[in-house]
């Protein structure tokens, strides 16, 4: 016979409800357990890190800018007169010495202005000679006067000794001693006065010639002048070099048959084998820049050593221009206009705690840069304080010490984490 089965319904439920909340309590624990997990450190690839260790010792503290090289010695050619350019004899890049011509002007009124002022200079030379000659021949009277006035008194003084001594021996008459001696003492006096006109013709003949001197030195100096802008109409280089433009200052070409006036540049020539580097430090850190510091300029045809020889005195578009004398020989290929890169040493630190300049390493700040850990897996954020900062290197105040392992490539994308795996 059959024998019934008790229902097993209610204990199947009951079971399931203990599951259930044994599957809910399992969750929520694991939930809960994942909820206070840190989040997992990014992974940087290692190759894209630029790595740097520090070190201790001396520092040298250098700025750089970018700039050109500059001949030391520049003539700009300017025209001498309003004139029109007739030939351009010679183009940028001709080897000059100082008479070579570069162009031909030609100005017809100056031509005219000239033989007027030759013939005003000839004039004024024949007014002075003529002036010279009419003063030396009544120089001439004078003396001549002086000379008969002179015999005179000789003669009467004469006489007058002949008849005093006459007197004196008793044949003589005493009235004719005394007029000898009024003859002889008139003619003294009027001697005496012809020295005096003389000298006071010289007085007057000197103030006479030192006029017309002036005169002949105006004209001269006219036509001086005139003659000087005449042959300046010949162009010339005026200094042994290399032509490099025959243009103005703004860099506008002259042209055959162009008017110029007086003042205009026309032609630029320099000397190629002295040249100099002219660059622009950014101001912040040309306040550190003095005369004679030591200085390298890169031609990128090799490395040239010289020394700061001007430091502008303003700003310009947040620069100073600095000039670098060249000490050493200059590489082929090295000529004006030439790009170069100058670097200046302002100081050399010793015995200090550096690294290689990071990408926002900015000097006397403090900034977080990542730290390698001693397996060199990870990467720590850790605050750093920066002292004086070079081209390529800047001192550490704190935050490092020797032989820390940094990363000094741009780490702006992990600024949210402190903790960076690399891989």
């Amino acid at each position: 016979m059959d024998i019934a089965r008790p229902s097993m319904a209610r204990q199947k439920r009951i079971r399931r409800i203990i599951y259930g909340v044994i599957g809910a309590v399992v969750v929520g624990g694991i939930t809960m357990a994942l909820y206070k997990l840190k989040p997992a450190a990014p992974t940087v690839e290692a190759a894209t890190l630029w790595p740097d260790t520090v070190k201790r010792g001396p520092m040298l503290v250098q700025v750089r800018g970018l700039g050109t090289l500059v001949p030391e010695d520049i003539r700009w050619i300017t025209a001498q007169s309003n004139a029109r350019v007739e030939k351009i004899v010679l183009r940028s890049g001709a080897n000059v010495t100082p008479d070579s011509i570069i162009l031909e002007l030609s100005d017809p009124q100056l031509q005219s202005d000239a033989a007027a002022a030759e013939g005003a200079y000839n004039q004024s030379a024949a007014d002075y000679e003529n002036t010279k000659a009419t003063l030396n021949s009544q120089l001439m009277n004078l003396e001549t006067q002086l000379a008969q006035y002179q015999g005179l008194y000789n003669v009467d003084r004469k006489t007058y000794e002949v008849d005093k001594q006459k007197l004196d021996g008793g044949v003589g008459a005493k009235y004719d001693m005394e007029i000898a001696q009024a003859r002889m003492e008139q003619d003294s006096a009027q001697l005496e006065l012809e020295k005096k006109v003389i000298v006071a013709f010289a007085d007057t003949s000197k103030a006479q010639l030192a006029s017309q001197q002036a005169k002949l030195d105006t004209a001269k100096a006219a036509y001086d002048l005139k003659k000087a802008q005449l042959d300046a109409l010949h162009v010339r280089a005026h200094l042994k070099g290399v032509l490099q433009c025959v243009c103005t200052a703004s860099g506008t070409n002259i042209e055959e048959g162009q008017t110029v006036t007086l003042g205009t540049n026309m032609a630029r020539v320099a000397d190629p084998t002295r040249l100099k580097a002219t660059v622009q430090i950014p101001e912040t850190q040309a306040k550190d820049v003095t005369l004679m510091q030591k200085a390298e300029v890169d031609t990128r045809n090799g490395i040239v050593p010289g020394h700061v020889t001007r430091v502008d005195a303003s700003v310009v578009n947040g620069t100073r221009g600095v000039d670098i004398s060249l000490d050493g020989a200059l590489p082929p290929g090295a000529v004006p206009d030439l790009s170069v890169d100058g670097t200046i040493t302002t100081n050399n630190l010793q015995n200090v705690l550096y690294v290689g300049r990071p990408v926002h390493g900015e000097p006397n700040s403090t900034v977080g840069i990542f730290k390698y850990s001693g397996d060199g897996r990870d990467a720590f954020r850790t605050s750093v304080s920066f002292g004086l900062a070079s081209v390529n290197a800047i001192e550490i105040k704190s935050g490092l010490k020797e032989g820390d392992k940094v990363i000094l490539s741009d780490m702006s994308t992990w600024d949210a984490v402190d903790h960076v795996r690399v891989q």
